[in-house]
């Protein structure tokens, strides 16, 4: 899978390329230190997943990542940054982000965060879901099956590998997610799995 970075500090930049170059299945495409430059690279690159950082000069993150959402929707944007705010961390996941993640991860972390965020699977630092979980929709009556999609959501399964454990067509996955998310009054799958784990279906 392809990958490309976005930190305005050259030095963190760098770093996390050369780390990333060093996994298998890896290739970093790029890089850029500010959102306006990284949108114009990006659109032209086309990566896989995005690793994008939030406080930059001109075109900050989360208005990088909503002008990707427009422009190149292929696009998987993962917010890596130093900055835990719930405004960012709010900003970020409506501007289209799939996740949001502290620098101080492990390398092989990082990289498991990047195959993961390829495959569709949203993740949040653990902090963050803790405050976030608070703000969620109470409590809606969903189906047996519904509850159970919930479940593997919440555990980062994919939608085939959701379909493979329940014996059902990737299809059948995606409608039930969807009624899922239309019965709760969630967003996408990472407000579904924040609702899960505050209302212990884990």
């Amino acid at each position: 899978m392809s990958v490309f970075v976005v930190d305005d500090q050259d030095l963190v930049r760098e770093g996390i390329a050369a780390l990333l170059g060093l996994q298998p299945g890896i290739e970093v495409v790029g890089d850029a230190g500010d959102g306006t430059e990284a949108v114009e690279a990006i659109v032209a690159a086309r990566p896989d997943v995005v690793l994008m950082d939030v406080r930059m000069p001109g075109l900050d993150g989360v208005a990088a990542t909503a002008e990707l959402r427009r422009r190149a929707p292929g696009c998987t944007v993962v917010m890596l940054t130093t900055f835990d705010d719930d405004e960012y961390v709010t900003g970020a996941l409506r501007a289209g982000a799939v996740g949001y993640l502290l620098k101080n991860l492990p390398a092989a972390d990082l990289a498991r965060a990047v195959r993961l965020a390829h495959a569709g699977v949203a993740q949040l630092d653990s902090a963050i879901v803790t405050r976030l979980a608070a703000g969620l929709p109470a409590p809606a009556v969903l189906t047996p099956r519904e509850t159970e999609v919930l479940r593997l959501i919440s555990a980062g399964a994919t939608n085939r590998e959701i379909a493979s454990r329940l014996y059902v067509s990737e299809g059948t996955v995606k409608n039930h997610i969807s009624r899922i998310l239309q019965r709760l009054g969630l967003r996408d799958r990472t407000q579904a799995a924040l609702y899960a784990r505050e209302h212990g279906l884990l």
